[in-house]
């Protein structure tokens, strides 16, 4: 049996040829305000990032929960320069299953369709096939939002159906979620693929 204080060890830094993931610290929250007031980012998400006062609240949070193992929150930094470009997360994290789920991506839109998204996938998904030996790692989006599907799929992401309903955004909208996932005998394929496109 995992102990689950065991399986994600602290802190993870995961450092690719652009990007470094890092684990969030309160230290980011003013830069990750700034890069997320831009609107386009929360189009598609189920809470309103633009609103400072909002996405305080939910980073806090998301420090709070890594402490109680239910979430890992990262800062995306571009390596270069050193910029906040973003954050991702691992969440519905089960250690006893040896699944979780890699969300709550978003960068300043002046990194889509960069290869940023990409390279942070591929850090993410080797941590979890390779380190944490997951059986199980999904990744879920708006069935509205294209972008974010056509960017899932892009990665290897393979689509297992629409959740109907399955929740309700801030603004009173009920979102239909698309459910992707990736196992450990796709990773091998996947990760070539991924290299390749790096």
């Amino acid at each position: 049996m995992i102990n689950p204080a065991d399986w994600i060890g602290h802190p993870v830094v995961l450092e690719g040829e652009r990007v470094r993931l890092v684990p969030l610290e309160r230290t980011h929250f003013p830069a990750l305000i700034t890069v997320g007031a831009d609107k386009r980012i929360w189009e598609y998400m189920s809470v309103d990032g633009s609103d400072q006062s909002r996405l305080l609240q939910l980073l806090e949070s998301a420090v709070l929960k890594r402490a109680t193992k239910e979430q890992y929150p990262f800062v995306v930094i571009e390596k270069k320069t050193g910029a906040v470009v973003g954050s991702t997360m691992f969440h519905n994290i089960f250690p006893q299953h040896r699944k979780l789920e890699i969300g709550w991506t978003w960068y300043a839109p002046s990194f889509w369709r960069t290869g940023v998204n990409r390279e942070c996938k591929y850090l993410l998904l080797n941590y979890c096939f390779d380190v944490l030996s997951a059986i199980r790692v999904q990744l879920v989006t708006d069935e509205i939002n294209i972008r974010s599907r056509n960017a899932i799929e892009g990665i290897g992401g393979v689509f297992e159906g629409i959740l109907r309903n399955e929740r309700i955004r801030e603004n009173g909208i009920y979102r239909n979620t698309v459910m992707y996932s990736v196992l450990p005998h796709e990773w091998a394929v996947i990760r070539e693929q991924l290299v390749r496109g790096i």
